[in-house]
């Protein structure tokens, strides 16, 4: 078994598979904007819902989104398209959580996805006022993957922290 990741006030962890949510979504009219593709406004909402998901599902606490790192077009979207948007944890600090959303086209003939963004939010758990709360479980990172993710997801967390203190 690989290194367990936690806060020590945290009381269990949780693997990176409990928490995963995918949601899949057909590209409607009210969707597109004046150039016929998938407007990113409406891709932002759907995505930030995935990643709000994969944090409530973690915690089992409310949360609110606090920073979106990465947010990357690859490709757009069309009417009819299917978009799979896939989140995953990546990252737990004491009172946040850093979730992984990537979004595909998939190819409705041979089931082949092609990516179409990937972002990188930061969820922070909340109370009833909204105040900032201690996230009740670590995260288990066991493989080489998660733990990749692990260590990207504390730069961004170092590279936030620069940008406060420079002002942005």
């Amino acid at each position: 078994m690989g290194k367990v990741f936690h806060v020590d006030k945290q009381i269990a962890n949780k693997n990176v598979e409990d928490s995963i949510t995918e949601w899949t979504k057909v590209v409607k009219y009210s969707d597109i904007n004046s150039e016929g593709r998938l407007f990113g406004g409406q891709l932002m909402s759907w995505i930030d819902e995935v990643a709000g998901t994969v944090a409530l599902r973690h915690s089992g606490n409310p949360v609110a989104t606090a920073a979106v790192d990465n947010m990357q077009f690859k490709q757009g979207a069309k009417l009819g398209d299917v978009l799979v948007i896939v989140g995953k944890l990546t990252h737990v600090g004491r009172t946040s959580m850093e979730v992984r959303v990537d979004t595909y086209v998939e190819d409705v003939q041979n089931g082949m996805r092609h990516v179409l963004n990937r972002a990188y939010f930061t969820e922070v758990c909340i109370d009833n006022d909204g105040s900032a709360v201690v996230v009740p479980y670590g995260l288990n990172v066991r493989t080489e993957s998660e733990k990749a993710e692990w260590e990207g997801a504390e730069k961004r967390r170092d590279l936030r922290k620069q940008r406060r203190m420079e002002g942005f």
